[in-house]
């Protein structure tokens, strides 16, 4: 099929099936040839795809109906595009030297009174950073370090939890919790681009993105390193310019002894984002580790952090500081066992049992904690005057979701802790609302007596959920270098229905719909979102179970509802 004509089409009519696969195809084959190191060919498809329409709309429907920022304008003030507008931008997008400055946008920081400055692009140079990022992004996905995980596809920060508990299960270490200054916005530009290494109009457009400028009110303020938070090929850029740290930190220990030849324990590196982790048993090793990966960084125009950058043992006190550490809300620790419990027994390449004499916990950070109580009274305060069944439905998506993140570790006891602050919580939001009623009366009004508890819920069912009705469920952890661009559907299709944090009702239209949108039926990328969609709306008489559901792409999803007529497509 010839899809290289746009005005045959109208936005609802493009066959995006076809599209999705042809697209794909392309960036597989630019995976492949990175993996045989074949730059030239590297470089010949991606220019055929930043060329092809087929890319180009991939990349504005991207941008404008599948992102969960389409409605946020960049300094023109252009959003939430109409279809025929959708066309158009297809139709005129190119990568261009020239750039517009990003709006800038502050966000607070969780746990901090700092704010996070966002740079928020045109939804032209959003378009076009998508279309560039559909080129690169396969690419560097084959070179990419095994023990880096944020802000790529098919990757999670619960797969950097587990490469540290795999690291540390077997011995108490010594961990170096790094954590770079400002990251993003200190990238030295010279640096990344050289790194890079890509073709003249790849460069040149990026350059132009690098040093657009930013606008705050009416002023403009010049970019001169960094990229912007906000920027939809930002974190990309951002893992470019860390690539290489894992490499460069274990590459300075030798893995042979020189003097009698046995093999040596080399520094772990796990890397999520801008925070990482050296592990090792030998404190100078992890001292050593620290100094190498400061010199490194000064190469990108980045630095350490010393207010968050510490050495810590996961096992014994150091200088007075308690063992353990804090990753990405997770606190890693371990604990020394007594007499009765001689820890996990290992076997050693002799044969012989060893008993460790520790457990190794992770557990939901103390700091993720008092953030989560404070989020729920702030929900329960700005309730005070709304119906219980509101009340719950704020709160149950909040719950929800934090107990799924804290799902794949030793969250029990945390779980039980939390549900009793909410019982506080809940109760002094009751006696607010009926200061001169006796709590047994309190009690009754809005608790229901339940299999043998007192649960919060209203008369005609609507029930809080609680903390502890989540399963803990061990992840496990993706393989070193697999990547989504290998086209290996089962076994990225498995990992999406095992995810901790999509919820029990999208695991079950999942494993269902056999991790295929419904509508196209192309299979759900891990990068992907998804829409819950009733088969029959509720409206016309459709029922609200699982019977009447199914998940879409969100354009899918925007297709259907629209009552378009075409053939959705096989399963």
């Amino acid at each position: 099929m010839n899809l290289a004509v746009s005005p045959r089409y109208e936005w609802k009519t493009i066959p995006w099936r076809e599209i999705e696969r042809m697209v794909f195809k392309l960036q597989k084959r630019i995976y492949r040839a990175k993996i045989r190191g074949n730059v030239k060919a590297v470089h010949r498809l991606q220019r055929l795809l930043v060329n092809s329409w087929s890319t180009k709309c991939l990349a504005v429907r991207r941008v404008t109906q599948d992102n969960q920022g389409k409605r946020t304008a960049g300094i023109d003030g252009v959003k939430s595009l109409t279809p025929p507008q959708r066309l158009a931008l297809t139709g005129t997008l190119t990568l261009s030297q020239k750039a517009q400055p990003t709006r800038r946008v502050w966000i607070p920081k969780p746990g901090t009174d700092e704010k996070r400055p966002l740079g928020i692009p045109t939804m032209q140079n959003r378009a076009e950073q998508a279309l560039l990022k559909l080129a690169l992004e396969p690419e560097w996905e084959a070179v990419f370090e095994p023990n880096s995980y944020g802000f790529r596809p098919g990757r999670s920060c619960h797969d950097a939890i587990e490469a540290i508990f795999i690291g540390i299960c077997h011995k108490g270490k010594f961990v170096l919790d790094g954590d770079i200054a400002k990251c993003f916005d200190r990238i030295n530009h010279e640096a990344l681009l050289a790194k890079l290494h890509t073709i003249p109009t790849f460069r040149r457009a990026i350059m132009a993105w690098l040093k657009a400028g930013v606008m705050e009110g009416t002023d403009l303020f010049p970019t001169i390193e960094g990229t912007p938070q906000g920027g939809v090929i930002s974190p990309l850029l951002a893992n470019i310019a860390l690539h290489g740290l894992e490499a460069t930190i274990t590459s300075a220990f030798p893995r042979w002894s020189p003097t009698d030849g046995k093999e040596l324990w080399t520094p772990k590196v796990v890397r999520y984002a801008d925070d990482f982790v050296v592990m090792h048993q030998d404190r100078r090793v992890v001292e050593q580790a620290k100094q190498v990966a400061s010199e490194w960084l000064q190469g990108m125009g980045l630095e350490l952090k010393p207010s968050k950058t510490r050495i810590v043992h996961t096992l014994r006190e150091q200088n007075e500081e308690a063992p353990g550490f804090d990753f990405l809300g997770f606190q890693i620790r371990q604990y020394p066992v007594g007499k009765t419990h001689s820890g996990k027994q290992v076997r050693r390449k002799d044969g012989q049992v060893k008993l460790l004499g520790f457990k190794t916990l992770i557990t939901p950070s103390k700091t993720a904690r008092q953030r989560h109580e404070a989020a729920l009274k702030e929900i329960a305060h700005h309730c005070q005057a709304a119906p219980q069944a509101a009340l719950i439905g704020r709160l149950n998506p909040v719950i929800r979701g934090w107990s799924n993140y804290y799902s794949t570790v030793v969250a029990n006891r945390a779980f039980v802790t939390e549900d009793r602050h909410v019982f506080f919580t809940l109760r002094n939001w009751a006696k607010r609302r009926h200061r001169n009623k006796p709590m047994d009366w309190i009690v009754k009004k809005y608790w229901r007596l339940e299999t043998g508890q007192w649960t919060f819920a209203t008369k005609d069912g609507v029930t809080l959920y609680r903390h502890y009705q989540t399963p803990i469920r061990r992840h496990v952890k993706i393989r070193g270098t697999k990547s989504p661009y290998d086209g290996d559907w089962s076994y990225w299709g498995a990992r999406l229905s095992r995810h901790p944090e999509i919820p029990k009702r999208v695991v079950f239209l999942l494993k269902r719909q056999g991790a295929k949108c419904a509508w196209c039926g192309l299979h759900f990328k891990p990068e992907d979102h998804w829409e819950v969609d009733h088969i029959l709306p509720i409206a016309r008489g459709g029922r609200d179970d699982h019977g009447n559901k199914q998940l879409l792409h969100p354009h899918c999803h925007d297709k259907k509802t629209a009552g378009d007529s075409s053939s959705p497509g096989a399963l």
